[in-house]
């Protein structure tokens, strides 16, 4: 990989939005005096307005705790490696980090053989079980703005989850696009099957089933330049990944006449970027382990909330670096947190004796630089510090843990 230098420049320099997989870098933020949170300049996103509103413009003055009670960092250190040290099957949650923080947590989680589900683990695995079984036909966000001519919105409009989308495709701009809302006929796993036949012409568009609009959708499909169909992976039910076999059965199709393409919206919270890097280190997607056999995948064996719920795991470490949300759940298993210094941890975790370490972390974009990789999967942005928190990275902190651990180890063999 190539490295991209994402070291703290001067306040005009662009910045890039860590708070969600669009990473949206033409707009700024101004510094306001110690104690405000920073400001959105040149948008009105909601999104990156409430998340700015979380930070304090000043070295944070969170302290890491130890069963409810504040400690300092290395306390806290020494508590959550010994905790991963004695744990026999280890849980890595909500993965919410830069490309640092993943390539740390890959080796921590090697060294421990921990499985690695993110907060959004669903909704990624709806579009990666599908390329899995099927393969695909994807674009990028500069290729849906200068050759789009046609973008249907598979499951609703996305700018209540990521406002900036329409603009980032160039819609309303003179040479811009028009969209089409996809209207659904029965649920979701009906309409999609019903618009893959129409478009494979084995199902005639005056066929009573077929609602005219639909049928009108599909001749358009058939006709444009450069169709785009774009979902969101959190918007799908469960077996979503059957809807986009779907999706991607309807763009084969097409291709085979035209151009079109899908565009997956999702991966929050550093989930696709947690999954590229896992990806390209082991050959293997989250949701894997390196266990007793070796490398195992298991889609939907090694869901969190299943292996929560069946005990099959002893200690939960969660990261969460962006927000205060997504927080860890409150499961009966020694805890392990690093996250945004304003997180409220459930009352269960703070509740003393049971093995609850929190340790308040930098967030990338913020406090801290950074790498993310965007939406399409396609580019890595870098990420600058627009002032000091004083907090340590997630990478500083679990290359620290990994290092204690691998010592623990050393320790109990002598």
């Amino acid at each position: 990989m190539t490295p991209v230098d994402a070291t703290e420049q001067p306040g005009q320099a662009p910045w890039t939005c860590p708070f969600c997989p669009l990473l949206c870098d033409s707009f700024g933020v101004a510094l306001g005096p110690p104690g405000m949170p920073p400001t959105l300049t040149g948008s009105e996103c909601p999104r990156a307005h409430a998340a700015l509103a979380m930070f304090g413009g000043a070295p944070a003055a969170e302290r890491p705790s130890v069963d409810g009670r504040d400690c300092d960092v290395e306390s806290a250190l020494a508590a959550a490696a010994s905790m991963l040290a004695a744990s026999r099957q280890p849980l890595f949650g909500g993965l919410g980090t830069d490309v640092a923080g993943a390539r740390a947590l890959h080796a921590l989680a090697c060294e421990t053989g921990a499985i690695c589900d993110p907060a959004g683990g669903p909704a990624l695995m709806h579009g990666l079980r599908a390329l899995q079984d099927r393969g695909g036909f994807s674009t990028t966000l500069a290729e849906v703005r200068s050759r789009a001519d046609l973008i249907v919105c598979m499951t609703g409009e996305p700018t209540p989850r990521y406002p900036e989308f329409f603009r980032r495709c160039g819609v309303g701009e003179p040479e811009g696009a028009r969209t089409e809302v996809l209207p659904l006929h029965g649920d979701l796993f009906d309409t999609v099957a019903l618009l893959a036949a129409l478009v494979a012409g084995r199902l005639a568009a005056d066929d009573g089933r077929v609602p005219a609009g639909l049928a009108a959708l599909a001749q358009r499909l058939r006709v444009a330049r450069y169709a785009v169909l774009v979902y969101e992976t959190g918007r799908l039910p469960a077996q979503g990944a059957l809807i986009v076999e779907g999706i991607q059965r309807i763009v084969a199709t097409l291709n085979l006449g035209t151009r079109a393409a899908s565009l997956a919206l999702g991966g929050d919270d550093g989930a696709s970027t947690v999954n590229q890097v896992f990806a390209w280190l082991s050959g293997l997607p989250l949701r894997s382990r390196a266990g007793p056999r070796g490398l195992e995948h298991e889609s939907l064996c090694f869901d969190a909330q299943r292996l929560l719920s069946d005990g099959a795991v002893d200690l939960l470490l969660w990261v969460s670096s962006f927000g205060p949300q997504p927080g860890p759940p409150a499961p009966d298993l020694p805890c392990i947190v690093l996250g945004h210094p304003r997180m409220q941890l459930p009352q269960e975790a703070q509740a003393p004796s049971r093995g609850r370490v929190f340790i308040p972390v930098s967030t990338p974009g913020i406090g801290s630089g950074g790498h993310l990789f965007r939406t399409d999967g396609s580019v890595l942005l870098p990420l600058r510090r627009l002032y000091d928190d004083g907090l340590p990275s997630v990478a500083e902190v679990v290359g620290r843990l990994t290092q204690a651990v691998r010592v623990s180890k050393k320790e109990r063999v002598q």
